[in-house]
């Protein structure tokens, strides 16, 4: 790695650039999903297990952004994005980020297990690896399909909520990995498409740099309709519903229509409106998830008063 963050270092480092260094609103994103995953299941948690459970979950979240930057603070340089991120910006040496991020793995994945049990801390362990060596490491320099696969560490949190309170996995928490697995390829690659000359400067091989901007649109819409039935069929499960379904239905609607508005698009037109539709397609995508899981929420509070579900 690259020591030029160590050169251009001011001063000592902030308590505001370690809580950056988590990725605050990425783990904002883990902790909603991960606090649904626990509260949908069958299994009564009890409240200072749950909060604790979370806490670690959040820890073991910011623990995978934090060696994420570590690895990336050589390309974070050559972006717009993450120019200001706090090594590349120099306010945080590499060293530290890499040391704090490891101190926050090992004590997430053990309290969790202490707080929980041994199966919700290994895979929280599991998650962390996943998203920093398979993701971060192999797949992200290396090939157009990173996010796809990649994207599996983001779809995890729900599943350890509920191995939290259950001690395992069901056909409900895969149904709720799987709405965020294939959720994460379009909402990044919509990203991508207006953040293309980002991605090709720092040599990252996004989907939109190896196949162009035309070909990223396709595979928007691809993912949108497979995605659309297997959301929608999350309702049919013990954690759905009425409401669930019918949130599902026109959240899903509008998520294909916005794709398919995506793919019709011309690109000089979008290079003339400043890719206006494509950012506002990527900012209704975390609506789109947030609508999913609060909906689930929802249904489970209502079947407290015996009206949620079927």
């Amino acid at each position: 790695m690259s020591d030029i963050s160590y050169i251009d270092r001011s001063g000592e480092a902030q308590f505001g650039d370690f809580v950056a260094l988590l990725k605050p609103r990425v783990m904002s994103l883990v902790v909603f999903t991960a606090f649904v995953g626990l509260v949908v299941a069958p299994m009564p948690v009890h409240p200072f297990v749950a909060f604790t459970a979370i806490l670690f979950i959040a820890l073991g979240g910011g623990a995978s952004g934090a060696l994420n930057m570590w690895y990336d603070a050589d390309i974070d340089r050559l972006m717009r994005r993450t120019a200001n991120r706090p090594i590349p910006a120099g306010r945080v040496s590499e060293g530290e980020a890499l040391g704090f991020g490891l101190a926050l793995a090992g004590i997430s994945c053990v309290m969790l297990a202490l707080a929980s049990n041994i199966f919700a801390g290994a895979f929280l362990a599991f998650t962390i690896f996943f998203y920093v060596v398979v993701y971060t490491v192999w797949l992200k320099r290396r090939t157009p399909q990173n996010i796809v696969i990649g994207g599996a560490a983001g779809a995890f949190p729900p599943m350890i909520g509920w191995a939290a309170a259950t001690g395992g996995i069901s056909l409900e928490s895969v149904a709720m990995f799987m709405i965020i697995f294939l959720w994460t390829p379009p909402h990044f690659w919509s990203l991508a498409l207006f953040m293309k000359d980002d991605y090709s400067n720092a040599g990252v091989p996004m989907l939109t740099v190896t196949h162009g901007r035309r070909a990223t649109r396709t595979q928007i819409l691809i993912y949108a309709l497979i995605l659309a039935p297997v959301a929608v069929g999350a309702a049919f499960t013990s954690i759905g519903g009425p409401l669930y379904l019918a949130a599902s239905l026109v959240l899903n609607a509008l998520f294909i229509r916005g794709a398919w508005r995506l793919w019709r698009r011309d690109e000089d037109v979008a290079l003339a409106e400043k890719y206006s539709a494509e950012k506002r397609y990527f900012y209704f995508s975390l609506l789109y998830l947030f609508g999913h899981f609060s909906a689930l929420l929802v249904e489970k509070g209502l079947g407290i008063f015996g009206m949620g579900g079927w």
